[in-house]
């Protein structure tokens, strides 16, 4: 973890670059310690611990920027570094919209413990119980049905520590902790195939972390999957369950990250405060939601977060923009990323979706596939379920679905109830009409 004097030879790099030509800095300390236990077959396949340590500073030189970062928190090597590094920036472009935000954008609140970041009993946990978990998850597999191939499992934890400051007035400091637990299975199908799948929960405290029915839940979604074949291309009624649906939200995400406007690479460029989906369509970010991943006081440059709505009932609200996207564009700033995004309003969950569908496809799955950045058009492989008189049927694979990012959340017809809380991205099973799939 990151002590007192950590901070203070922070505290001396920055101002070491500052007394040596830098016009302004940004120094971020970061630490990391993670472990990984991974089981095959009831076999330890794989331990791995490390220790992360180390130090970036960022250097604005007479309207150039550089930087450089070292794991070594020698003073002697450290300095030597810096003067390289400033030499070395002084034959770089000007750029005058490389800047620090200004001060007054900042967060000032000190550290964001008490959104429940980290676990208090994060450094008590035992390898002997990190193996215990990944064990237990194998177990709920072995040996359950015969045409079993191989089954694995994971442990994984991580404790994070970040401290920053700026030549402007910013400090802070960041703590998290993060645990996870995987099961995955493949089984004998018909002829060649080799049917896979798995199940997982993550959570910031081990406590709420899911310990039992992760390998049992993995081996039900891959003996689902018997028998998968394509079937009828057309447009079809779709849910998209709730560990899928954040997909179909990445590429909008995409495209309204401050750096794809700047360079004209995004579908939603001057859309802000137009109709651009349906009315169905409405996206929050609230950073300030506890024991969430993703939740935090300010984004990476320091800048203070505020919950904010996205896009309203179709209407785009705003865009994710950081100091130097802004700059270059001459338009204020956002803030630099998303934090944790929900979507209200749903009363159903993605069983009480599917229930209300004489026809149409579950979606559990998408396999490749690509969206245009600066069209929107999309194509990706999806496997998942027919659905005949409210009830999923026969399992589909080798398909596709296709067709524009606008007309797709035009069509949302229903947001589900039920958000997969252990991510950033809180997206709730969707329902779609008129999505075109094809597959005979």
């Amino acid at each position: 973890m990151i002590t007192k004097n950590n901070k203070d030879f922070v505290q001396h790099a920055m101002e070491f670059a500052l007394k040596n030509g830098c016009n302004a800095s940004k120094v971020v300390l970061y630490s990391a310690t993670d472990s990984t236990f991974e089981i095959r077959d009831k076999k330890i396949e794989r331990l791995m611990q490390s220790d992360e340590f180390s130090l970036g500073i960022s250097l604005y030189v007479d309207g150039k920027f550089g930087s450089c970062s070292t794991n070594r928190l020698d003073k002697k090597e450290v300095e030597d570094l810096i003067l390289r590094s400033i030499t070395a920036t002084r034959y770089l472009a000007t750029d005058e919209a490389r800047k620090l935000p200004d001060a007054s954008r900042y967060f000032k609140g000190g550290n964001n413990n008490d959104l429940d970041s980290i676990d208090p009993d994060c450094n008590n946990v035992s390898p002997d119980k990190k193996k215990e978990l990944a064990m237990k998850v194998c177990d709920e597999i072995m040996g359950k049905d015969p045409r079993i191939i191989s089954a694995t499992s994971s442990y994984e934890d991580e404790i994070l520590n970040k401290y920053m400051i700026t030549s402007n007035g910013f400090e802070g400091e960041e703590k998290r902790s993060y645990y996870g637990l995987n099961g995955g299975v493949s089984i004998k199908g018909e002829g060649d195939a080799r049917p896979e799948s798995s199940w997982y929960d993550v959570s910031v405290y081990l406590n709420d972390l899911q310990k039992e029915g992760i390998g049992t839940e993995a081996l039900k979604r891959v003996l689902r999957k018997l028998g998968a074949h394509k079937i009828e291309s057309g447009n079809y009624r779709v849910v998209v369950d709730n560990v899928n649906s954040a997909r179909l939200l990445s590429p909008i995400l995409d495209s309204l990250d401050g750096q794809s406007i700047q360079q004209h690479d995004s579908f939603l460029i001057d859309c802000i405060d137009k109709k651009v989906f349906g009315d169905n369509f409405t996206l929050k970010d609230e950073p300030f939601l506890k024991k969430a991943r993703g939740a935090r006081y300010y984004d990476n440059e320091g800048v203070a977060t505020r919950p904010m709505t996205v896009i309203d009932k179709g209407v785009l609200k705003t865009y994710y923009i950081d100091t130097y996207a802004a700059n270059k564009m001459k338009v204020a700033p956002t803030i630099a990323s998303a934090s944790v995004l929900t979507m209200p309003g749903g009363v159903r969950n993605c069983e009480e979706l599917i229930a209300e569908l004489d026809k149409g496809v579950l979606i559990t799955g998408f396999n490749g596939g690509n969206c245009n950045s600066t069209t929107g058009d999309f194509s990706y492989g999806i496997e998942g379920f027919l659905i005949e008189n409210g009830k999923t049927t026969q399992p589909i694979n080798e398909m596709n679905v296709t067709g524009n990012m606008k007309t797709l959340w035009s069509h949302l017809a229903e947001v589900g109830s039920d958000p997969k809380t252990t991510s950033s991205y809180r997206i709730p099973s969707l329902l779609f009409e008129n999505v075109s799939l094809s597959g005979l």
